[in-house]
């Protein structure tokens, strides 16, 4: 598969005095008979397909791996862990320009609803993810204006450059082989095995049924969708890609829902989803992965704000476990609980500043640091890439939780890393670390005067719409604020208010720039790098286009390579970044988890779902 990356979405929307009308849900006395948790959010849910760039956010991936357990996992160690209780996979040709990986379904597994799971379920993955079989179906070309009927971040990875032709079952539908045209590196993260997705429920509701059928019509359903597959039957799959990208947008669940759009094959099935929680319940049919050893029932409290209505929840008992960024003084709340544990930890997710430089979706962009701008644009990038006061807001903000916390030097290696002090001083990111921050500015505004030479003390001629995350985060609050006034003194106006819903605006050209938490959830030989930064990848909302990185990408993607080559082109990757001054890291995201102190199993893991990763492993 593209390992994507999850833009973490910080939604807050209460206050500490306000924890009490969110609804939670009480902890029963008796610790030790308890089959329920009740875990805090930050996110709000926004759908059951966390594989749209509108819906690629962390709480909707959290959902997916609660509801629907995957081939392989990471562990805590980085470590992938394979699942042959749903399948088994093994290189069947191993040649330099033909590789071939077939994956075999275990017998017996089962959806949620009781139809058999088969390897044609996989072949959802290709539609998806192929570009070539997107524009050979009639689906469209998904690097274009229109994009494809499969509105999916998948496509612009190291599957979509190098699958050859459409995928082959087996006869008996349990097995089915990819064929790819080189020795891809990271071909488990590069195939189908992280996000199963009914294709008999998908083919079901294209069909407009409105309620669950017997196995027969699962049958059935699947067999059509694998004739509509392998004949591109373009009318048909337009009707499921759009389902496929419309349909499980959705933020309540009761009664009414249709059934079909819950179908799934994980520990959890789930119950009701309303605006302030999510509710999981142990799903009687699962037998894709380990078993649950005590949680029968899961709620995720969700837009809880990363402060002190999470650390009040815990205190009071409402809630069991919270992840997130809080305040310093959140933190302190949390470590004064008696009742509760407290870990934090460094995650491989990190906070960066990306300016727009061309379109990633279908509008253009003309706006101040357009490639298309020339030189103009460039020093302009440049000026408010010195002028963003990193320093003052890993100081004020990062480092009273995290003391250790850097400015980062580099984004592809993180700290921690062993390359990390060799990469940060040669790969260019150093230049908008010289001096203090005073200079910098100084240097920026002596850039912006070129242009605009009334510029400082003051006059601010250059608008600058900044996109973050959503209202009542303190933390985020504060940043926007800092950045507000830095970029003042260097003649940047810069509007940048909370913005709901801000992960489905990444692609809209009406705003300059974004920062954000990339969460990243696998650790590939490009480490994700170029889901950001390569022309169409599935993270890429800057619309950079560069040649050498282009290049450098294809080369990362096309065949495992030796560590020090690797090493190599990061850097190569990163020079360039820095060149084109679009993108800059600010620091790595501390993540604090706290949680009752009689609940066991909670490790948190450093990829994406840092808490989740082994929720069959809690009890109390």
């Amino acid at each position: 598969m593209k390992a994507r990356l999850k833009s973490r979405s910080l939604v807050a929307a209460v206050s500490a005095a306000s924890v009490a009308l969110i609804g939670f849900v009480a902890v029963p006395a008796h610790a030790d008979t308890r089959s329920t948790v009740v875990a805090i959010e930050s996110n709000t849910f926004t759908s059951y397909n966390n594989i749209t760039p509108d819906t690629n956010i962390v709480i909707n991936g959290d959902v997916q791996y609660l509801t629907g357990f995957p081939m392989f996992y990471y562990d805590d160690k980085l470590n992938i862990v394979p699942n042959p209780k749903l399948a088994t996979w093994k290189i069947t040709k191993n040649l330099p320009t033909d590789f071939e990986v077939t994956y075999t379904i275990a017998p017996g597994r089962v959806w949620s609803d009781g139809a058999p799971i088969t390897a044609a379920d996989l072949l959802l993955w290709h539609v998806t993810t192929s570009s070539d079989y997107s524009k050979a179906a009639g689906l469209g070309d998904p690097s274009g204006a229109t994009g494809s009927a499969f509105n999916s971040v998948n496509y612009g990875g190291v599957y979509d450059s190098h699958i050859a032709g459409i995928p082959t079952l087996s006869n008996n539908n349990m097995s089915i082989t990819f064929k790819y045209d080189s020795q891809i590196p990271d071909y488990l993260l590069n195939g189908p095995g992280l996000e199963p997705m009914s294709v008999h429920a998908l083919q079901e509701l294209a069909d407009g049924k409105t309620s669950l059928g017997s196995v027969a019509d699962a049958a059935a359903a699947t067999a059509k969708f694998v004739s509509e597959v392998t004949s591109k039957n373009t009318k048909a799959l337009q009707a499921l890609g759009k389902i496929w990208s419309n349909s499980y947008n959705f933020t309540t669940v009761d009664s009414s829902t249709n059934p079909l759009l819950l179908v799934n094959n994980g520990a959890y099935h789930v119950k009701s989803v309303d605006s302030n929680q999510i509710t999981l319940v142990a799903s009687p049919n699962y037998n894709s992965g380990p078993a649950l050893s005590g949680i029968n029932t899961l709620v995720i409290k969700q837009g809880i704000a990363d402060g002190s209505p999470s650390a009040q929840a815990i205190a009071n008992g409402d809630a069991d476990v919270y992840q997130g960024q809080p305040t310093a003084d959140a933190v302190a709340q949390l470590k004064a609980i008696k009742t509760a544990k407290v870990l934090t930890t460094s995650s491989l997710a990190f906070e960066h500043i990306e300016l727009r430089v061309a379109s990633s979706g279908s509008d253009t962009y003309t706006g101040p640091f357009a490639m298309s701008g020339g030189q103009k644009a460039a020093d302009l990038r440049k000026a408010f890439l010195l002028a963003y006061p990193r320093a003052d807001i890993v100081q004020k903000l990062v480092q009273p939780i995290n003391p250790d916390a850097l400015v980062l030097g580099s984004v592809i290696t993180l700290p921690g890393n062993p390359q990390y002090d060799h990469a940060a001083s040669v790969n260019g990111m150093a230049a908008y670390n010289v001096g203090t921050q005073a200079s910098r500015t100084a240097q920026a505004l002596r850039l912006v005067k070129k242009w605009y030479p009334t510029a400082g003390n003051g006059s601010t001629p250059i608008a600058i719409n900044l996109l973050w995350g959503s209202p009542g985060n303190t933390r985020r609050t504060s940043e926007a604020a800092l950045i507000i006034a830095a970029e003042a003194q260097a003649g940047f106006k810069v509007t940048a208010p909370a913005t709901a819903g801000w992960g489905g605006k990444l692609t809209l050209t009406q705003y300059d720039a974004h920062f954000f938490i990339f969460d990243q959830t696998a650790n590939p030989q490009d480490a994700q790098a170029c889901g950001i930064f390569q022309a169409g990848g599935g993270s890429n909302y800057t619309g950079i286009n560069d040649p050498v990185i282009n290049s450098t990408c294809a080369a990362l993607q096309k065949t495992t390579l030796a560590s020090n080559t690797v090493n190599r082109y990061r850097i190569l990757i990163e020079q360039a970044v820095a060149k084109d001054a679009f993108f800059l890291g600010i620091f790595q995201n501390p993540e604090v988890t706290a949680f009752n102190s009689g609940l066991s199993g909670i490790v948190p893991a450093p990829l994406s779902p840092s808490l989740f990763w082994n929720f069959w492993t809690w009890h109390f």
